[in-house]
């Protein structure tokens, strides 16, 4: 079992940067596919960034390349998602999530995630 808390989100202005931290306990992640997803109210949780195990390959949704980075720390058990030049439509809550086994590509569907953690809010004004 694995449990998942994220931190630092908060209100920002359009043009702002954000870092969100995900801190995985109960048993180590390092063997772990680890992501982040977004939800806006009205609008189904989806797929932002997925990063494997090693750390050596990476994945971003289209609108968020060039200004989303996720990175990892297996000595820490933490994952991070740098959020630079944040827009208005980056406003959603925020989930870390983890998959054991599995392609990083098969993690791009919300359906397929074994361990999620509870959010962390992302709001970014006009």
């Amino acid at each position: 079992q694995v449990q998942l808390l994220e931190s630092g989100g908060g209100l920002v202005q359009a043009g702002a940067s954000l870092r969100l931290s995900c801190v995985a306990s109960g048993r180590t992640m390092i063997t772990y596919n680890m992501g982040w997803f977004r939800q806006a109210p009205g609008r189904e949780r989806e797929v932002v960034a997925t990063i494997g195990w090693s750390g050596a390959n990476t994945i971003y949704t289209d609108s968020v390349k060039g200004r989303f980075t996720i990175s990892r720390d297996n000595a820490k058990n933490t994952v991070f998602l740098q959020l630079n030049s944040l827009k208005p439509e980056d406003t959603a809550v925020y989930y870390c999530a983890a998959n054991y086994g599995g392609s990083l590509v098969s993690m791009s569907s919300a359906g397929r995630i074994d361990y999620w953690g509870k959010g962390t809010l992302v709001t970014v004004s006009s």
